[in-house]
């Protein structure tokens, strides 16, 4: 299905995609639940009520929103806009939802754009990074440009915001991240993002804290960290220096965590702990993975899941799939905030990542068993930092007057189809430009 456009007014048929003003016209927005109680006698949510709108986006904004073909309000600003460059898209019915948004992944190291290849088998992490000492030289030269068709696929999908992890280490300095600040740049008018220094080979294990501190000086928004026990071989003094460094140049903290117990489990204590003496981290804390949660007892899990809600502290996922399966609802239920990222596209720890951050939510419902209306139509928050169409209850929340006119526009009824069936984003929009 296409999107078609047409001008309004004087037969211009020249569309202004950026800083101007246009109609997006007969779009499909969602707007309540249908209830219905003959389910074994209980009411279930069984459909999602939506309705067509003609939207006024200017500048990059949502300016109106009326009913389709009810568009008093619309033409009003017709009339007073000049009228040679104001264009209608006709959506076609097309179902309008906000834009995907990838919390972790790594393209400054990445294999794609430079045709197959498979990650090659490795047992170990501390074997991955003597691999990564003779690879990563071999990526340098050209990792801008790969970096580059990473971005160009994720925004085909529908994302418009990806937290990249760039390599802090001995092997490539602050190469990698420079080429990734290089690509994100050429993309300034179509991206956002944030920028994590990942000490790929251990703080301790490879001497990386001078390095972190220099990219910490940079445009940057997170100090990482790797498997304090298991890499650096001294939990509190890796994690210490990972808090020291996001301290001093008041950064947030993102750490990879792999470590299974009761190495995991100590690490999260101890960064509950840092995040208690200092509040300014509540918020701007992370752990990625995290894969320690998913091999702790029933009451031991909700009690860290709370501390994690106390203190701010949010879990990142790849929603992996094998012998555990992360308790993602669990952590949801006891208000942590939980994130998804694809982690990578075809690097050397994995050949699977797709770039399509709804395949994420899809996986998130096969996972978790949610098969119903509502659970299918909740999952959608896990890829857009929890931005949804309507709230709990079913009252319309987004798009609204003000918003920013980044969305994609897919040809599915609601977001419960979307997430189950992942059907082809038809356009992206990113503050009212169409990107792709």
């Amino acid at each position: 299905m296409n999107i078609t456009e047409q001008s309004i007014h004087n037969n211009s048929s020249k569309i202004k995609r950026s800083d101007q003003e246009f109609v997006l016209s007969n779009v499909r927005l969602e707007t309540g639940f249908v209830h219905d109680d003959s389910y074994n006698n209980s009411e279930q949510i069984v459909a999602t009520k939506t309705a067509f709108f003609d939207l006024l986006i200017s500048n990059g904004k949502i300016e109106a929103i009326t009913e389709y073909n009810q568009t008093k309000e619309v033409q009003n600003k017709i009339e007073q806009a000049d009228s040679a460059d104001l264009v209608t898209i006709d959506a076609d019915r097309l179902l309008m939802l906000p834009t995907l948004q990838d919390m972790h992944i790594h393209i400054d190291k990445t294999y794609y754009g430079t045709g197959w290849q498979a990650a090659p088998w490795n047992g170990s992490i501390k074997d991955m990074i003597d691999f990564e000492k003779t690879l990563i030289p071999k990526l340098l030269p050209n990792s801008q440009q790969r970096a580059e068709k990473c971005i160009e696929l994720m925004q085909s999908y529908g994302s418009t915001f990806a937290r990249c992890h760039a390599n802090v280490d001995p092997v490539s300095g602050l190469k990698s991240l420079e080429h990734l600040l290089l690509a994100l740049d050429n993309y300034r008018d179509s991206f956002d993002w944030q920028i994590a220094a990942f000490p790929q080979h251990g703080i301790l294990y490879s001497q990386s804290e001078s390095l972190l501190r220099e990219a910490a000086q940079m445009d940057i928004d997170f100090i990482g960290g790797l498997d304090p026990t298991v890499v650096d071989g001294d939990m509190e003094k890796s994690l210490d220096i990972m808090f020291g460094v996001a301290l001093d140049y008041n950064k947030g903290i993102d750490i990879h965590l792999h470590e299974d117990l009761p190495s995991g489990k100590a690490v999260m204590e101890h960064m509950i702990k840092r995040v208690k003496e200092n509040p300014v981290l509540q918020g701007k804390t992370f752990i990625t993975h995290a894969y320690a949660l998913a091999m702790l007892p029933s009451q031991e899990l909700k009690n860290i899941a709370d501390q994690f809600a106390k203190y701010g502290i949010g879990i990142i996922s790849s929603v992996p799939i094998g012998k555990q399966v992360m308790p993602l609802p669990t952590l949801i239920e006891h208000g942590v905030k939980v994130l998804t990222g694809t982690d990578n596209l075809m690097d050397n720890f994995s050949p699977f990542g797709t770039g399509d951050m709804l395949q994420k939510a899809n996986l998130c419902a096969q996972l978790y068993d949610w098969t119903d209306e509502y659970r299918l139509n909740r999952a959608l928050k896990m890829v857009t930092q929890h931005l949804l169409p309507l709230d709990d209850e079913g009252k319309q929340v987004w798009p609204f007057v003000g918003a920013a006119a980044d969305f994609i526009l897919l040809n599915a009824s609601c977001s419960a189809e979307a997430v189950a069936r992942l059907p082809k984003r038809e356009a992206v929009y990113y503050k009212g430009k169409a990107i792709a």
